[in-house]
C-alpha cells in the first residue's frame, strides 16, 4: 500500500525529529531523508510530499496528514462517521513512552460513559500530546476518580529482555493494549457500545501479534487519530502520560540526574553522563537499548 500526504514546514521538522532515529544512511536525489518504522518505509521529499509504503502505511500517514486523494466530501464524511464513536459508552486505550529512550512504557484503558462526558469536556480532556505535562499533572487524579480504568507499566528492564527483531514494538504495544483492554472487560463488565484503540497496526496484523496471547480481547475498533475522536481513548492517553511522569520523576531521583524525554542529541548528552557516572549496566537498565541513542552514546565514550 503507498499512501502520499503532503506536509508544512512545521510538520516536516517534527517528522525529522520523529524518525531521526529511523533513517536510512542512503542518500537519495531530492529526498530529505527516507526511514523505516516496522513495516513501513517513510519518504519525505524536498517537494514537501511524504510518501508512506508497506502494509500499514495508511495508519502510519494518519498520524502526519490527510492524504492528499482524499476530497473535501470524503472528509466530511469522516467527520460524521467519527461523531458516533464521541457522545457513547465506550473502553477506549493509549500509550505512552514509545517514543522516549528513557523512562517506561505505559498503556492504559479506560472506560467512559455518555454521562461521563460533560464530566470529561469540562475538565478540558484530549490527547495527552497537546496537554501541557503540569495540566496533566493535574487533569490525571481528577479523571482517575470518576472513571473505571486499568494500566501496566513496562520497565526498561522488561522492554530490554522482551524486545527482538520479532517481538518489536508494535507487537509489544499490542500484547500490552490486550492485557489492560481484557482485563478491564472481565473485572468491570462494562456496557460498552464500543472497545475502541487508538490504530498503530491494521486489525489483522493487531491480532497476529496476540495470537499467542491465552486471553484475547476482541470486537475492537480500530480508528486512526482516536484519542481525538473518543473520550476513553484521550483518558487513557491523559493516564498513561501521568503515570509515565511519575515513573519518569523516580528515575531521575534515583540517578540524581534530570533526563530528557524524546530521543534527541540532549538525551545522548546525558546517557553519556549516565555511563560516566554509572557505567553501561545502568544506561541499560532505565533506557530502551534498541534505540540507535545507544550507539551514538557508547561510540563517542573513551573506555
Amino acid at each position: 500500500m503507498n499512501v502520499v500526504i503532503r506536509v508544512n514546514d512545521e510538520i516536516k521538522q517534527k517528522m525529522i525529529e520523529y524518525y531521526k532515529d529511523k533513517m536510512r544512511d542512503k542518500v537519495i536525489p531530492y529526498v530529505v531523508f527516507q526511514a523505516q518504522e516496522e513495516d513501513t518505509v517513510i519518504t519525505m521529499y524536498e517537494s514537501g510530499k511524504v510518501m508512506f509504503q508497506g502494509t500499514s502505511a495508511d495508519v502510519d500517514a494518519a498520524m502526519w496528514g490527510v492524504a492528499l486523494e482524499n476530497t473535501k466530501e470524503k472528509k466530511e464524511e469522516k467527520k460524521k462517521e467519527n461523531q458516533k464513536y464521541y457522545a457513547c459508552n465506550a473502553v477506549g486505550s493509549d500509550e505512552v513512552g514509545t517514543g522516549d529512550y528513557f523512562g517506561p512504557i505505559v498503556v492504559t484503558a479506560c472506560y467512559v460513559t455518555k454521562e461521563d462526558i460533560p464530566f470529561l469536556e469540562e475538565l478540558g480532556v484530549g490527547d495527552s500530546k497537546k496537554i501541557d505535562d503540569s495540566k496533566i499533572l493535574k487533569m490525571a487524579p481528577q479523571i482517575a476518580k470518576r472513571i473505571k480504568y486499568r494500566s501496566v507499566i513496562l520497565t526498561n528492564t522488561e522492554y530490554n529482555e522482551k524486545y527482538t527483531k520479532e517481538l518489536n514494538m508494535n507487537k509489544i504495544k499490542a500484547i500490552l493494549h490486550n492485557r489492560v483492554l481484557y482485563q478491564l472487560m472481565q473485572e468491570e463488565k462494562p456496557k460498552v457500545d464500543y472497545i475502541i484503540v487508538d490504530e498503530f497496526a491494521r486489525e489483522a496484523r493487531y491480532y497476529e501479534y496476540i495470537r499467542d496471547q491465552k486471553a484475547v480481547q476482541r470486537g475492537i475498533t480500530f480508528l486512526t487519530k482516536a484519542e481525538d475522536i473518543s473520550p476513553a481513548v484521550a483518558c487513557g492517553s491523559i493516564i498513561s502520560r501521568y503515570i509515565f511522569l511519575k515513573e519518569f520523576d523516580k528515575i531521575c531521583d534515583s540517578i540524581h540526574i534530570p533526563l530528557p524525554k524524546g530521543a534527541g542529541k540532549d538525551v545522548d548528552e546525558i546517557g553519556e553522563e549516565v555511563v560516566e557516572k554509572y557505567g553501561e549496566e545502568k544506561l541499560k537498565e532505565i533506557a530502551k537499548y534498541n534505540f540507535k541513542n545507544t550507539d551514538r552514546i557508547l561510540h563517542t565514550m573513551i573506555f
